[in-house]
């Protein structure tokens, strides 16, 4: 155990708390077993770490330990062998990452959940952790969030170096025009926006920027490579087929699927084909857009699908990074973390089944909604908004 003692404080060490993700204060750190899920590469081990440097730092140093489960050092020891001797020996709070790469993760924490009634664990995985449906049901005992990239509002605020809060869709529906202006003042949002599309999403490009698109194109191999056939039992000989239904959709703007001659083109038959539209969206690389929201099956066709951000647009298919798809994936992205997005075919989205939306550039016209209630314009290139008009950069300030 001594090593992973070793290993997790030079991990702390190296992590900076000069950013914290908004996250933080939605978690409720104070309940015993807690569950963080979210695509590779969306920043679960550093929260996990920054919040041990920031809330336990008055703890002693026995008593808490950090530990990733595809660890050389769990071929030879379980983990619920762990906790008992981290226990025994004063450890109240334990943070496991990557819990799917552990064999047994889902039964071994009901144990420990149950035996050790002083410890705290809070784990990380991969968005297609199941916890209901998982070996041991954690539904009733862990609390779990699910962990976005960075909005664009958390870009913003890393790189002007000015804190802005939250907005909810309300907020923004009906005060849009002073809250751009109020964050105007402070800081101008256009500047950094476009640069966010490209490469502002997965907190690591601070880190060698060059190499962004590189690091970007392995998190999402690891996710087909390992990850789908681990978590949904996908056969790795399919895998290259999954590669080639996504960068379908990469290049195209956006993709309506027309399952039948999708299906003849790849040689695949249908309920496949729909199952692997269906992984593409649980791993978060795409976003699938049904006309019914309620009661969505694994072989349900969806209306339309967009990359899961826009930094996959210009990472898989830079050639084919078309404005208005951008900008509609975009708005999906951001506002679908908090709300209900579905297909509609008058205008481009139905949010939380109230809100129409019109996506476009800033000489978008009403024309399109003048007839239909609750309709608003999202408009790029745009810094204040009038009326129902709003611009889009805003709706990255919603998490």
């Amino acid at each position: 155990m001594e090593e992973l003692f070793e290993k997790y404080l030079q991990k702390l060490d190296y992590t900076s708390t000069d950013f914290i993700r908004s996250i933080m204060n939605t978690i409720n750190w104070s309940a015993r077993l807690i569950g963080i899920k979210g695509a590779r590469g969306v920043g679960k081990t550093t929260l996990l770490l920054q919040y041990i440097k920031i809330s336990l730092n008055a703890e002693p140093e026995s008593s808490i330990l950090y530990a990733s489960l595809d660890n050389i050092w769990f071929s030879k020891h379980t983990l619920y062998d762990l906790v008992d001797t981290f226990v025994k020996r004063g450890g109240k709070y334990l943070f496991l990452d990557e819990v799917h790469k552990y064999r047994n993760w889902s039964q071994e924490l009901k144990n420990i959940y149950d035996d050790f009634s002083e410890l705290k664990v809070v784990f990380t995985g991969s968005s297609l952790l199941e916890i209901l449906n998982a070996g041991a049901d954690l539904s009733r005992r862990a609390i779990i969030y699910h962990m976005q990239g960075l909005s664009y509002r958390e870009y913003l605020s890393i790189e002007s170096k000015i804190y802005f809060d939250p907005l909810s869709l309300t907020d923004i529906l009906e005060n849009h025009i002073s809250l751009t202006t109020e964050i105007s003042i402070k800081v101008k949002p256009l500047q950094y926006f476009s640069a966010y599309l490209k490469h502002g999403y997965y907190p690591f490009y601070k880190e060698l920027p060059e190499l962004y698109f590189m690091r970007l194109e392995e998190v999402i191999n690891m996710m087909l490579e390992i990850e789908l056939p681990l978590l949904r039992g996908v056969d790795i000989a399919y895998v290259t087929k999954i590669k080639q239904l996504l960068l379908v959709i990469s290049e195209s703007v956006p993709f309506v699927p027309n399952v039948s001659k999708l299906s003849d083109k790849m040689v695949i038959n249908r309920g496949t084909l729909l199952l692997y539209l269906h992984y593409l969206e649980e791993i978060g690389l795409t976003n699938n857009l049904f006309k019914n929201a309620g009661g969505i099956s694994k072989l349900q066709k969806p209306s339309k699908i967009f990359l899961e951000n826009t930094n996959l647009i210009y990472a898989l298919a830079p050639e084919h990074a078309n404005t208005g798809n951008v900008r509609e994936t975009f708005f999906a992205n951001q506002v679908r973390y908090h709300n209900k997005i579905t297909f509609i075919e008058q205008t481009d989205f139905l949010v939380n089944e109230k809100y129409v939306f019109e996506i476009g550039g800033k000489d978008k016209n009403t024309s399109q909604i003048k007839d239909l209630k609750n309709a608003f314009i999202a408009a790029d290139d745009i810094e204040y908004g009038f009326k129902n008009k709003i611009p889009l950069w805003l709706f990255g300030f919603m998490y």
